[in-house]
């Protein structure tokens, strides 16, 4: 291998790996918009929108709803520890409320919605394609971004913040009965807390962010359960890719939505 080959080499290898990138980036961006554009078209399969909603909504309701309480009580205590280092303690009702609100329901929330869901949509339409039901529904005239993607979308899109929003509630309840029976806060004291320093933007910024997340989620599941490959393989790996996209995304669009309503 010449020098200037040796030297090269990186270059070449970060290229390809940035054109790889963007051209991801390009299939998903066509297939949001695809997906999007099929909303305003009739037929609309109002049956699949209310089964997807209730698989996605209702049945992720414990799990984000156990997460968010376990996470409210640990963040009670981690922020008493901490404001007890400058006699801060009283600050705990307030930080807990905003920090469910803005930050940890919606971020956590989508991210457990997205172990759930995004596996799920992605193994079944992979499963189906494997099985060709796909290519079947494709013979019987029904176009599968229709009746396939759109409804979990705008299920997902639609669920998810108010999966955020009882989330929040769980959340600051969990950390309401960790304050009054371990950090001895008044229980009157605590919720007139909670009440004076959460404001309604903290909520609404939260429940935006769980729309976007909710879109994600099922836009990540659609894609790689219709991209899937051959066989059982084929299926877990479009699985397993679903639910670390719809995560990586999650996380990089909260930062990015964060910027956007919170910067100075």
């Amino acid at each position: 291998m010449s020098l200037a080959t040796s030297l090269t080499a990186p270059l070449a290898a970060t290229g390809a790996t940035t054109l790889a990138a963007l051209a991801f980036l390009g299939r998903i961006s066509l297939f949001a918009i695809s997906t999007i554009t099929h909303l305003f078209r009739p037929p609309f399969y109002a049956r699949e929108f209310a089964h997807a909603l209730v698989q996605i909504g209702w049945l992720s309701l414990p799990v984000v709803g156990l997460t968010a309480l376990f996470t409210g009580g640990a963040l009670a205590l981690q922020i008493y520890a901490g404001g007890a280092r400058f006699n801060a303690e009283a600050v705990v009702p307030s930080i807990v409320a905003i920090g469910m609100a803005r930050e940890l329901g919606p971020v956590l929330g989508g991210l457990m919605v997205a172990a759930r869901v995004a596996s799920s949509i992605a193994a079944e339409i992979g499963t189906m394609k494997v099985t060709e039901q796909i290519d079947a529904l494709v013979t019987l005239s029904t176009h599968p971004m229709k009746y396939l993607t759109l409804p979990r979308v705008l299920a997902a899109t639609l669920a998810v913040p108010v999966l955020v929003g009882v989330g929040d509630a769980i959340g600051i309840m969990g950390g309401y009965l960790v304050g009054i029976t371990r950090l001895d806060f008044n229980a009157a004291a605590y919720l007139k807390n909670t009440a004076d320093f959460l404001e309604l933007w903290d909520v609404a910024s939260g429940m935006i962010k769980g729309a976007v997340f909710g879109f994600i989620v099922a836009t990540m599941g659609c894609f790689y359960g219709m991209n899937s490959g051959r066989g059982a393989q084929g299926v877990g790996r479009a699985t397993k890719s679903a639910v670390v996209a719809a995560s990586v995304m999650i996380l990089a669009a909260n930062y990015i939505l964060t910027e956007l309503f919170f910067a100075a």
